[in-house]
């Protein structure tokens, strides 16, 4: 097998292609293993489907499987692109519905599904909440400082509601955020579909443009846009090895 590691606004994945359909869990969690394996938040398995040109398999490092990852679909769409899996314009099948992406060189933009609000505005533990499926489900609290962000708290609020927990600050018209994501059980330096259920809370209060640039904790500069009611999610991803076993 030959595997490849890609890095995505900080978020990283090892990734490959096969004809086989199956369980890869057990594989997800020595791969992504960071003392004896390769070390990932996720493993991202290609796999042939007759609708789409691709169907993949995401899996958390601890071997839970996600209907869906933001950064996960750019470094997926620039794989299948390098490895001749599909054109620069794609569509793939995820556990949240079919993805469009396009890829330009290392910049890879991906259109996501459509968000589903599950909570409107709600009061808990001193904070104001905002629930949003953006392919996953996200908590959004937006804060006047980022060190506002308690991993406690976030765990807390994580078990309850079976979600993601964002913690945002607008800064001059941008967004940054901090995502506690679920699978991984902690922070993490970049989640995409958090970062867009960041984007829709922060443009349904107009403290945001239709499109703006998002910072996660990795700093790297992403952009979110909103045409016609789709979110539009566009960054740099980063090949990072090739091994095989």
């Amino acid at each position: 097998m030959t595997y490849t590691k890609y890095s995505a606004s900080g978020n990283d994945f090892v990734i490959f292609h096969t004809f086989i359909k199956k369980d890869y869990s057990q594989e997800a969690i020595s791969l992504c293993n960071r003392t004896e394996g390769i070390g990932a938040d996720g493993l991202i398995v290609l796999v042939p489907n007759d609708q789409a040109d691709f169907e993949w398999l995401f899996y958390n490092n601890d071997g839970s499987d996600a209907s869906m990852c933001g950064n996960g679909t750019r470094a997926c769409a620039h794989y299948a692109y390098t490895n001749g899996l599909a054109t620069s314009t794609m569509q793939f099948k995820t556990g949240a519905g079919l993805i469009k992406s396009v890829v330009e060189d290392n910049i890879v933009q991906t259109q996501l599904t459509a968000p589903i609000i599950m909570k409107e505005e709600f009061q808990e533990l001193g904070f104001t909440w905002y629930q949003v499926d953006t392919g996953v489900p996200h908590l959004v609290t937006i804060v006047d400082d980022l060190e506002k962000y308690d991993h406690d708290l976030c765990a807390k609020m994580r078990y309850k509601y079976n979600t993601n927990v964002n913690f945002a600050k607008i800064e001059d018209g941008s967004i940054k955020v901090r995502t506690y994501e679920r699978g991984i059980e902690g922070e993490t330096l970049a989640c995409g579909t958090g970062m867009a259920a960041c984007f829709l809370r922060a443009h349904n209060l107009n403290l945001v443009k239709d499109k703006t640039f998002v910072y996660p904790k990795s700093n790297e500069e992403l952009t979110l846009s909103l045409v016609d009611n789709c979110i539009y999610f566009k960054g740099a991803v980063k090949k990072v090895f090739i091994t095989s076993s």
